[in-house]
């Protein structure tokens, strides 16, 4: 779209990243019928914080503590 402002890209990134929390929720519930809202939302949290396919990060270099 040559029209489209960072605004709207921005806006299309977060509807984006809120659709793929929406689907690992419905993932999750769907392998977990008995889990509580609480835990659910613990779950998404933990896969939020936990990067198993890179687990020290996407790029070579020192590590950050900024976020621990």
């Amino acid at each position: 779209m040559p029209d489209e402002s960072a605004a709207d890209r921005l806006r299309l990134a977060l509807d984006m990243y809120e659709l793929g929390e929406n689907m690992q929720r419905a993932r999750l519930r769907r392998q977990h019928p008995q889990a509580t809202a609480t835990e659910i939302e613990a779950a998404v949290d933990q896969w939020l914080s936990s990067r198993s396919d890179a687990p020290i990060g996407d790029a070579a270099g020192r590590l950050s503590d900024r976020f621990s």
